[in-house]
């Protein structure tokens, strides 16, 4: 099965790794809420057409394994799946702001990487080598 994915505009297979985590890294991300947040993610994925492949929330932190178009970029993603959740969040569960002064949900950080099936960054090298004109001067 093929990851490639088309829009009216471009064909891409892209895949991002994401982890944040609460402000002050607190460990409120459990029970009913940690379900809600999954149920936010999935439901945030499919209004942005986002495939959300893989989710894990796991009390201090959150893990998201998302593969969306390159129309979004990654800061972005995070932005919408951060702002949209700490609002509901907050409305459904009143409780964890005071757990958390300021009124924010999640820190301001995120880790990321992109992810790809078949193709490492050594092919990719090889692969623009390849394509170099020997006649050209080009050092690396």
């Amino acid at each position: 099965m093929s990851s490639i994915q088309r829009t009216r505009h471009s064909v891409y297979d892209l895949k991002y790794h994401f982890v944040w985590v609460p402000k002050y890294r607190k460990l409120i991300l459990q029970g009913k809420l940690a379900l809600r947040l999954r149920e936010l993610f999935v439901e945030i994925s499919q209004r942005y057409g986002w495939e959300l492949e893989e989710a894990a929330v796991v009390g201090d932190h959150v893990h998201l394994f998302v593969s969306a178009p390159p129309k979004y970029a990654p800061a972005r993603i995070v932005q919408i799946y951060k702002s949209i959740s700490a609002r509901l969040i907050f409305q459904e569960f009143p409780e964890v702001k005071k757990h958390l002064w300021g009124g924010e949900l999640w820190s301001d950080g995120y880790f990321v990487r992109s992810v790809g099936d078949q193709v490492t960054a050594q092919v990719i090298k090889r692969y623009v080598r390849a394509q170099h004109d020997p006649s050209l001067p080009f050092d690396l």
